[in-house]
């Protein structure tokens, strides 16, 4: 996606805002667009731009950077300006260690809840629908081949599987997290290939999760990751010989 028809989707965002035009409020709809694959690492931020393109005041803007500068996804270079962030493979290594806590711990509360009959049956159901949503969204777009979508159902469905946890804080913690690990995935010098690796396994996840099976699908999660980051770490292993 070209700077300009990035900045075209923000136009689109600035009667959102309204009154509601603060600092959080455009970090949200950057870090958005950081989760999608629009912003990929090293891409120059024009406070002029974006700033026009929001509809917001150049404080406002500043104070959006400070805040995704804070959660690692943007950074200040002196007399250059500000930059969407490029992350290391120790980077790549807390990011996998922190999501293993997050989701595999997030189906294991599941599992307690639901031993106590708490959520009921019913609402555990209700509860995978995200989940459900997220793989079929997928699948929908790999039929399509649209490999950048794929990723960002791939987003969505992690997303979905830490809110089984049922924190707020949880939900936060993951949102901030996904959107620098698809910083991360750029990395990928053929998207399909490794999107279309997980595609089923997010769907046998899923299958295991409608089962009851909770501890199959916490195991599964935790193998998906491991295998996850060791194709990441090898991928810029590689970037990194090609200078």
């Amino acid at each position: 996606m070209t700077t300009t028809d990035w900045l075209e989707e923000l136009r689109s965002e600035r009667s959102d805002l309204g009154r509601a035009s603060t600092a959080g409020r455009v970090a949200d709809v950057l870090r958005t667009r950081i989760t999608e694959g629009h912003l990929r690492p090293g891409t120059r931020l024009s406070e002029e731009d974006i700033g026009a393109a929001l509809g917001v005041s150049r404080n406002t803007l500043r104070e959006a950077f400070r805040l995704l500068g804070h959660e690692r996804l943007l950074v200040h270079e002196f007399n250059r300006g500000v930059f969407v962030r490029r992350l290391t493979v120790d980077d790549v290594r807390d990011l996998y260690q922190v999501r293993r806590i997050l989701e595999c711990g997030a189906v294991r509360r599941l599992a307690e809840r639901r031993a106590s009959d708490s959520p009921p049956a019913g609402r555990t159901a209700e509860l995978l629908a995200p989940v459900r949503a997220a793989v079929e969204e997928g699948e929908s777009a790999a039929a399509q081949d649209a490999w950048v979508s794929v990723g960002t159902a791939n987003m969505h469905f992690h997303q979905a599987v830490a809110d089984l946890a049922q924190s707020p804080r949880v939900t936060e913690v993951m949102d901030h997290l996904l959107a620098e690990l698809r910083l991360v995935f750029h990395v990928m010098d053929a998207p399909q290939a490794f999107h279309a690796t997980y595609l089923p396994e997010n769907r046998a996840i899923l299958e295991l999760l409608v089962a009851g099976d909770l501890a199959g699908a916490e195991a599964a999660i935790a193998t998906y990751l491991d295998a996850a980051e060791a194709q990441l770490v090898e991928a810029y292993a590689a970037a990194a010989a090609r200078g």
